[in-house]
């Protein structure tokens, strides 16, 4: 069964204004599918077959003149050469929008050529997995902790029979051979699926580089290389703390968080959803599951710069600035929380006193003190739009 996007507004309307849309994001997160169902009139080729790639390689104007326009290309970036002649045929007509529909799950190569011979004539968009809004408005009423467990690639949620673990096992398998293996020379892969399972520990913590190198066994060079692989092909991000000038105190190193709980789920070691009632990891968990909602919700309603707020005493783990507004927001896995925790003292510290939730696993929202409120992970979204 189909589970509608909230992202395919974003696209159409890329395909309305510019001759070229890349769409980019993780492996598994539904890019083919979603391009051949919004676009179904475009001809489809996918360069993951070596005949079509090494054509598109090796004679881009005869690839080009065989498949014609519109056209979606999947998996572009084997095919480096190609830009520079896709270039040519939209210059030839510019006024003619949406003509080419460009995939790729590796984005070192696929924003290199992008940015070297498609710059103004490509809008360029990232597609994440699927939100707990959008399961829940697809009528797939799974509880929180189920969410939590297998995470936002539609395919475990198409297929509801599949195995849950067996489906990371070939995530992280298919992303350590084919897409960072080559682009980092990893030289050993043990080292590196090492280096993935302790970064998933420390999902929603504050990251230090020289101790995850000496817990891994690595140099804190290779560590840091390894965290911008991560972050830049979309696994990880790393979310910068608040601060200004006049707030010398607040801390300023980033905090990391998996961009999929499934995913962090997996290397942690949670075997089943139910585990998350008895694992001291449900709580950082929980949070990285409220970040991949904000972060979902941003990218297509944008507007709200996100961070998050710490000093010494107290701290808030979500921030929100636009325009000199701001919203605050924590996460706890409880069901029922009673108060705001440290929310309001961070809040007595904003000009304003914006408004300030507490995400959790509430059924409905409710009122807390302080002029906070408990809120459901679903109601994310209209939370932010009514701020």
């Amino acid at each position: 069964m189909w589970i509608g996007r909230t992202f395919e507004r974003l696209l159409l309307r890329g395909a309305e204004t510019r001759p070229v849309v890349v769409l980019t994001g993780p492996r598994q997160t539904g890019k083919t599918s979603l391009v051949r169902r919004l676009f179904p009139d475009h001809a489809y080729v996918s360069l993951d077959l070596p005949s079509e790639a090494a054509q598109a390689e090796g004679d881009p104007l005869a690839f080009l003149a065989r498949h014609g326009d519109p056209l979606i290309i999947d998996e572009v970036q084997y095919a480096p050469e190609l830009f520079r002649h896709l270039k040519r045929v939209v210059d030839a007509d510019r006024e003619r929008m949406g003509r080419f529909i460009l995939t790729g799950s590796q984005p070192f190569q696929l924003m290199r050529g992008v940015s070297e011979s498609l710059a103004g004539r490509a809008d360029i968009l990232h597609l994440e997995g699927l939100s707990y809004r959008e399961l829940l408005d697809a009528g797939h009423m799974l509880p929180e902790e189920i969410f939590v467990w297998k995470g936002g690639f539609p395919e475990l949620h198409e297929r509801p029979t599949i195995d849950v673990a067996g489906f990371y096992r070939s995530c992280v398998a298919t992303y350590l051979e084919r897409d960072l293996r080559l682009q980092l020379q990893v030289g050993n892969l043990r080292d590196f699926e090492r280096f993935l399972r302790a970064c998933a520990l420390r999902t929603s913590q504050l990251i230090n580089r020289a101790e995850l190198a000496r817990d891994v066994g690595i140099s804190p060079t290779t560590a840091g290389q390894w965290l911008s692989a991560l972050e830049y092909s979309g696994i990880i991000t790393l979310l910068e703390p608040w601060f200004s000038n006049a707030t010398k105190s607040l801390v300023k190193t980033p905090k990391l968080h998996f961009n999929d709980s499934g995913l962090c789920a997996f290397l942690m070691g949670v075997q089943q959803a139910e585990d998350l009632f008895r694992s001291p990891l449900a709580g950082a968990l929980w949070e990285t599951t409220v970040f991949t909602e904000i972060r979902k919700h941003l990218a297509v309603h944008g507007g709200w710069q996100l961070a998050f707020w710490r000093d010494r005493t107290k701290e808030a783990d979500f921030l929100l600035h636009r325009a000199g507004r701001f919203v605050l927001a924590d996460a706890k896995w409880s069901e029922n929380p009673s108060s705001g925790g440290k929310l309001p003292l961070v809040r007595k510290e904003i000009d304003g006193l914006p408004p300030a939730a507490i995400i959790c696993r509430t059924a409905n929202a409710y009122p807390l003190a302080d002029k906070t409120q408990a809120l459901p992970l679903a109601e994310i979204g209209a939370f932010l739009a009514s701020a």
